[in-house]
Formats: C-alpha cells, structure tokens, sequence
C-alpha cells in the first residue's frame, strides 16, 4: 500500500506540474498576443525587455528545419518523454528527476500547443495592429502552422566588436540575444537541473531503459528461432516415420508368402 501511494503521488505530482506550467504558459502567451503589436517591446529593466516576436523554429527563435517536420517531432518527442516519465515513476525514481523530465515536457507541450492551435484561432500579428480571436478554423494559418511566441528578452551585456574582429568587426554585440518564451525557459531550467544533479538517474535510467529494450528483442529473436525449430522437428518427424513405417510393410510382404505358398509346408515322408 505504501509503495502505491508513492506511486501514485509522484505521479499526480508530475501531472498537476505539467498543467501547472502550461497554464502559465499559455496565459503570458494569449496575453501577449492579443495586446502588443508585432515587434513592439516594453521595457522593464535596462537589461529585461519584454519584446513580442514570433518564430516559426525550435527553442529561442531557432529556425533551420520545415515547420511540419518541426511540429511532427515535436509530438513524437512528447509521446516518448512522457512514456520514459512513467516508467520512471514506476522505477521508483527520484521525485526531483521526475520534476525535471516533467518540466522538459510541460516546456514541450507548451511550444507545440502554439503550431497546434495559434494558427487556427488568432488573426496574424502586424507591427501595426494586434491580434484577435476568430472562430475556430478561420485564423492565419493551418492545423500544425502556427507560430510560436516568444517574449522575454534578456540583453544582459551591450557593446560592439573590435574593428579588428573577423567577420563582425565593428557590429553590435548583445549578450543575451535571443529573445524566448516561458516553455522555453521550463526546458532549459529542467535540462540544466538534470545534468547538474541528476545526471547519474539519467545515465542508469537510459542504460535500464536500452537493456529492456535489447532484452526485449533478443526475447522476440530466440521465439522466433524456437518456431523454427519446432517447425523443423515436425517435419522431419513424418519423414523418419514413413520410412520406418515401409521397413514393416516390406518385412510383412516377405513374410507373407511363407505362411501361405503350400510348397513350403513340411511333406509327409513317402
């Protein structure tokens, strides 16, 4: 009873974080949208700004593979993280390395819920209008198109590079350039928190996790070779019987005649 409690609180735990976090990620989000314009940045701090920008890429406006490709693995992700999630909560797992897997999936589904449904119930955003709603289906873009957005910006260090610097001399330098959004910050903190902390549950979880999945095929390969085998044995076994079968049938007919040909029956002495 003690261990299914366990289980069971790590995993509302997990779950409760997950609807936690993409809750507030979608408010900040819908808040933005639909009350800045395109671009326009309000400014908080000398080094925070909250700057409303869109991206069709991954984490921190990167944007080098095709939006639906994008959006694809993006799902599959999800799906496997939230399996391995499970099998860790089952495992017995630290409830601090559970947090972190939850947060790189809540961060996940936040971002995908964007491509999902942005598209579909938002106008598109202009430097010089703001968004709004429209009925379902009659937004800016299709099913798995939508832009994600982002908003925080952190330009910590400005300056500008040497003259002498190759390739950027002379340019503006911003550090910290891109500009994000909550979920991304969800997997970027849990990923870090993960590597610092928990890199030693990870490590023996992808190792427990490859075994199950190498034993589970060497599983299927030696059935597989037992079928065979089995299907050998019975093949072979008819063949040794119709053989031993006709040695009988020959031995009677040769028999046969013996016990009934009347010149081989003993004669009277005459």
């Amino acid at each position: 009873m003690k261990d299914k409690r366990l289980h069971l609180t790590d995993g509302w735990l997990a779950l409760g974080l997950i609807i936690i976090l993409l809750v507030v990620d979608q408010i900040i989000k819908i808040e933005v949208k639909t009350t800045m314009c395109l671009h326009e940045s309000i400014r908080i701090t000398d080094w925070f700004y909250i700057t409303f920008v869109e991206n069709k890429g991954m984490a921190f406006g990167m944007t080098f593979i095709n939006k639906l490709i994008l959006s694809l693995f993006r799902i599959v992700l999800i799906v496997f993280v939230g399996i391995f999630i499970h099998r860790q909560i089952q495992a017995k797992a630290h409830t601090g390395f559970i947090v972190c897997l939850t947060m790189i999936l809540a961060g996940a589904a936040g971002n995908i819920f964007d491509s999902l449904f942005y598209g579909l119930v938002f106008t598109e955003s202009f430097p010089s209008s703001v968004a709004t709603w429209v009925p379902f289906g009659e937004g800016y873009a299709s099913f798995l198109h939508g832009k994600v957005v982002d908003m925080f910006y952190f330009p910590l260090i400005e300056s500008q590079y040497p003259d002498w610097f190759p390739w950027w001399g002379g340019e503006r330098f911003v550090f910290f350039s891109p500009v994000f959004n909550f979920a991304d910050a969800c997997i970027s903190v849990g990923t870090v928190l993960l590597l610092l902390f928990y890199h030693k549950e990870l490590t023996t979880a992808l190792e427990s996790n490859g075994k199950a999945v190498a034993d589970r095929k060497k599983g299927k390969d030696a059935s597989a070779d037992n079928r065979d085998n089995d299907g050998s044995h019975e093949c072979a076994a008819p063949e040794g019987s119709a053989k031993k079968g006709g040695s009988h049938e020959k031995h009677r007919d040769q028999e046969k005649p013996n016990s009934t040909n009347p010149d081989n029956q003993p004669h009277d002495g005459a």
